[in-house]
């Protein structure tokens, strides 16, 4: 009942993303999530929905030009970040394929990126636990971390939407998180992060030749295609104003069940089993990342 309760106030829209991804921990640890067995399953095809919805409330022109503004972030930031924790894993002395995968969600989309790579890695179930709770752990964090670093920075929305897009890993906490701190920085943390997530097809392609694996076929994130459409139909054809502001209201919606779910999956147990050393690996990762990225976009950008 705590759990239906909770879940018809994410759908009021009263509560923010961050409250709810507070609540679902709370609820996690508290009295348990009685779907846990969904909640992968059930996020995964929330997010995509409402990232795709959030697409009727931007510019294609826009969009582009804040592609072209974080594709050298990007690709400077996803190999760094790679080599960084290829190094840090040996040293650590991690699990090889748990550390892969911690290095590949933290360089791209957080759990996206795990969940596309894992298959082809061949990672067995707790390699991919392990990597994941990692992830959402620090996502969590991020979500409240990240605006408030960014007020106190006086950072422009367009500084911080390109910034918490190559910093925080998951596509839920970047939205979430840019949705806090204005329209602006929505719009191009969340260009830049889907254009990030397309990385996930050259980076699968490289992890089965280091790990020697040819037959694993590689999870292309489709939902892309239909966000950029989305963003075609709300430039190009003006029929489109009159319903886009309630479909991105949708969206949001969506994006705050989406955190309160993962919340809730989010038990003391997935935390226990995580382990200091992986969980150490990628709060390095992380720090290097969001603080690399922070002084290029500050200084050099």
């Amino acid at each position: 009942m705590i759990f239906i309760i909770l879940t018809l106030l994410c759908l009021s829209g009263l509560i923010s993303p961050p409250v709810a991804l507070l609540l679902g921990l709370i609820v996690a640890n508290l009295s348990g999530h009685p779907f846990l067995h969904l909640n992968h399953r059930a996020t995964s095809i929330l997010l995509q929905i409402s990232v795709v919805g959030l697409g009727f409330g931007m510019n294609v022109n826009s969009a582009l030009s804040a592609g072209k503004e974080g594709f050298i972030f990007t690709v400077a930031s996803i190999f760094c970040t790679l080599i960084l924790g290829l190094l840090i894993g040996k040293w650590l002395k991690i699990d090889k394929k748990t550390s892969h995968l911690i290095s590949c969600g933290t360089a791209i989309c957080g759990g996206s990126a795990i969940a596309a790579i894992a298959p082809v890695l061949k990672s067995d179930e707790k390699q991919t636990s392990v990597a994941l709770g990692v992830i959402f752990i620090l996502n969590s964090v991020a979500l409240f971390l990240f605006p408030a670093i960014g007020h106190w920075l006086d950072l422009t929305q367009q500084e911080f939407g390109l910034w918490c897009a190559i910093a925080i890993h998951d596509t839920s906490s970047v939205v979430g998180a840019a949705n806090k701190y204005g329209p602006e920085a929505l719009q191009i943390a969340t260009t830049v992060k889907l254009a990030r997530a397309l990385w996930i097809i050259p980076v699968a392609l490289l992890t089965s030749v280091m790990f020697k694996n040819k037959s694993s076929k590689v999870k292309i994130p489709y939902f892309i295609g239909l966000f950029i459409i989305a963003m075609l139909l709300n430039t190009y054809l003006p029929q489109t104003a009159i319903v886009a502001p309630y479909l991105v209201d949708i969206a949001k919606i969506g994006l705050t069940i989406t955190l309160f779910l993962i919340g809730a999956g989010l038990n003391f147990n997935v935390l226990k089993s995580v382990g200091v050393k992986p969980l150490f690996q990628g709060v390095l990762l992380w720090i290097f990342i969001a603080t690399a990225a922070l002084l290029s976009i500050m200084y050099f950008n």
